[in-house]
């Protein structure tokens, strides 16, 4: 019997985010690698949101966030690894037109 593909749908203030950045070596500006066990301070790391419940106001779908991801719900979907989260514990959300922003840009 094959089973049915079930749309999932994201309840009240929870977010769906699927991480971008990996987690293994990187390099600074100065072009030093930084091993993946290197581990100075908590590190927050960029993701795209994939969806979003009906009480959530500042993201939507195809938004990218910054996150910490140690404390949060992860999930297999597909073989694709995603963490489930309140919207209250994203830090940031990158946008190309913002009217409050840092004057960051990545």
């Amino acid at each position: 019997m094959v089973e049915p593909k079930l749309e999932i749908q994201m309840l009240h203030d929870r977010v769906m985010i699927k991480k971008v950045e990996g987690e293994g070596e990187r390099r600074s500006s100065a072009g030093i690698v930084i091993p993946a066990t290197a581990q100075v301070a908590k590190r927050l790391v960029w993701g795209e949101v994939v969806g979003v419940g009906q009480h959530v106001r500042t993201v939507k779908a195809g938004d990218r966030v910054l996150l910490a991801p140690e404390d949060q719900y992860e999930v297999e979907i597909g073989g694709v690894g995603h963490l489930v989260m309140r919207e209250r514990d994203l830090h940031a959300v990158a946008s190309t037109a913002t009217q409050h922003g840092t004057g960051v840009y990545l």
